[in-house]
């Protein structure tokens, strides 16, 4: 694996910190006037933008991926599901097992604020230098090598 020099590291780090923690900022924002209209959480979204690259995903699988005991997400896949963002299904192996996927009305919301967000970095990304946008690129090309 080929390492960035140390001198340059440290800056090249710095400036990536600052570009996550703008755009963080400026997404949340979006995200935030965005999700309040249709009155979800953060924590609701993340939990669709989840659903929306699988199939399906087990009440001990939101648990885990949201960090929650399984009766806080059962909390948010209750919430989400009156909203008709998400349902409830049954494994057809055992009944007893709930799966929860998403709906199309949930994908569009999902998909409308991945738009926001690329337009909203696409906006913060036209206004870098070159030196700034070679350093995004790099840790994009880094985080895009690994498996998360």
């Amino acid at each position: 694996m080929k390492t960035i020099p140390s001198n340059n590291s440290q800056v090249d780090t710095d400036r990536l910190a600052d570009f996550v923690l703008f755009t963080q900022r400026s997404c949340i924002l979006n995200l935030s006037s965005e999700l309040n209209r249709g009155n979800i959480s953060f924590p609701q979204f993340f939990l669709l933008a989840y659903l929306s690259s699988e199939d399906y995903l087990t009440m001990s699988d939101i648990a885990k991926k949201m960090g929650h005991s399984t009766a806080a997400a059962t909390g948010l896949v209750d919430r989400l599901e009156k909203l008709s963002y998400v349902e409830r299904v049954h494994a057809a192996e055992d009944r007893r097992k709930i799966m929860v996927r998403i709906t199309q009305k949930g994908t569009e919301l999902v998909a409308r604020m991945r738009r926001e967000i690329a337009t909203n970095l696409s906006d913060v990304m036209s206004e870098m230098d070159e030196e700034e946008a070679d350093t995004v690129s790099h840790a994009n090309r880094a985080i895009a090598g690994r498996s998360l």
